[in-house]
């Protein structure tokens, strides 16, 4: 069962919740790790641990087979809600958008038109996340290397997207939703496997849609036609750009509201998602260079089909938090989100979200650097993995791991690879004795879970 807690109203929807599957949908990363799709790696950091235990999240226990790699580390952030924090910057620029909703888009009563859900559980099956998005079967998001799953059926949602089905099918025709993913990535200054987004859809009836038409005579949403760079083959170009419209429009006013008025700002249209087509992407002119804010695009229309609303079209589009705060607040790194030091979380309480702040370091200890070469143990090797297990070993203490040199030794038939590991603790400066120890510790586990060779 998957437990979903809207922040206002709608009592008489969550009384169906219990006829809810743990499912999710909508993702706006672009992976750049491929293989073959959910392969099982018999080497993986993270699976060893789980392979002979169930594992508990959230107080609900789940079974685990050869596909589970979440990590007792993950596992410790799953229901901290940074986004719910009182004073925390996530929280702040979460609710600047939804204030920024509930103040242009209301009923004729004055009610919100969005209904907001940011306490949904982040375990969602794989129909969630991935099939009742239309993502593809070889889609590289689907992978171990990529993903963090629970087991074969179920994982840590990749987006906040994985819930779109579910909520269209309780017949909701706009909402908001906020919450955490999760994702194995590199590791640097801007990337974190535990983030946050917000995702939104906006359904049109017929009617509806055409309402400002003055003359909506012989104008349907839908054709049999075909599909094209501007429209879908059941979209009416006419619905097509309506919807374009529409959605340009209120996402204009919501770059307006976080940025000001006078930002510059452009969209990006050669952009693929498999849950919409046409597609684009939000980038204004921050600092002298443009920043991608969010992307967007009309639902496909199977998407709605299967959620039982084929009668009704619509738009959605996902943002990152972290990545609008680290802009907004001049927040140099993402691990600071997830500091409890007072002398970054009091720079931002202020009781109301639209004050101005900028962010003033707390610190500036010294990092540590040390190189690890290894030969890999096959071709199968992913640096997500070694990423996750150096995550795994020293937490938030690791700063960035990168890729420096990777060399083919022919006549062995062996691969080498060398990562460079910044070390550079949060509260204090590290001796270098204290990092070759932890480093070590690192080299070890790497061996042995991943099955390198140290050279």
């Amino acid at each position: 069962m998957m437990l979903i807690i809207c922040s206002r109203g709608l009592a008489q929807a969550f009384r169906s919740t219990a006829a809810l599957s743990t499912s999710s949908a909508y993702t706006c990363l672009c992976h750049k790790h491929h293989m073959t799709a959910h392969r099982h790696m018999s080497n993986s950091t993270t699976a060893s641990p789980q392979k002979s235990s169930d594992v508990t999240i959230q107080g609900l226990t789940y079974p685990t087979d050869s596909y589970t790699n979440v990590t007792p580390r993950i596992i410790s952030k799953v229901g901290c809600n940074l986004h719910n924090q009182k004073y925390h910057p996530l929280n702040l620029i979460r609710h600047r958008i939804q204030n920024y909703f509930d103040t242009y888009f209301t009923t004729h009563i004055g009610s919100p038109v969005f209904s907001v859900f940011d306490n949904i559980s982040p375990v969602v099956s794989v129909y969630q996340n991935f099939d009742s998005l239309l993502f593809p079967p070889d889609h590289p998001g689907r992978t171990v290397s990529d993903t963090y799953y629970v087991n074969s059926q179920q994982l840590l949602r990749a987006h906040t997207t994985a819930h779109q089905e579910d909520l269209i099918k309780m017949g909701l025709d706009a909402f908001l939703v906020a919450g955490d993913v999760y994702r194995r990535d590199e590791i640097d200054a801007s990337h974190y496997p535990v983030f946050h987004q917000m995702d939104a859809v906006r359904l049109f009836q017929e009617k509806e849609l055409f309402a400002r038409v003055n003359d909506p005579t012989n104008l349907s949403i839908f054709e049999d036609g075909k599909r094209t760079a501007d429209k879908q083959e059941f979209h009416s170009l006419e619905a097509a750009k309506l919807l374009e419209y529409d959605l340009k429009k209120t996402l204009s006013g919501l770059a307006d509201c976080l940025f000001g008025k006078e930002v510059e700002m452009r969209w990006v249209d050669d952009v693929y998602f498999p849950f919409t087509h046409p597609s684009w992407e939000l980038e204004i002119m921050f600092e002298g260079e443009w920043l991608e804010v969010l992307g967007c695009g009309i639902t496909e229309q199977k998407i709605l089909h299967n959620a039982g609303a084929s009668h009704k079209v619509g738009w959605a589009f996902g943002l990152g938090l972290e990545r609008l705060a680290m802009k907004l607040y001049n927040i140099p790194d993402i691990r600071l989100f997830w500091s409890n030091d007072p002398g970054f979380l009091k720079q931002f309480r202020v009781d109301d979200p639209n004050t101005p702040i900028t962010y003033k370091p707390i610190s500036s200890y010294p990092p540590c650097i040390n190189d690890m070469s290894f030969w890999i143990p096959n071709e199968e090797f992913r640096s997500n993995d070694f990423y996750d297990l150096v995550r795994s070993v020293a937490g938030d203490i690791v700063e960035r791991v990168e890729l420096v040199d990777e060399f083919t030794q022919v006549a062995k038939q062996r691969t080498s690879h060398c990562y460079r590991i910044t070390y550079r603790h949060m509260d204090k400066t590290f001796t270098q004795a204290e990092v070759n120890d932890l480093h070590t510790k690192v080299g070890r586990a790497a061996t042995d879970l991943l099955g390198v060779t140290l050279r």
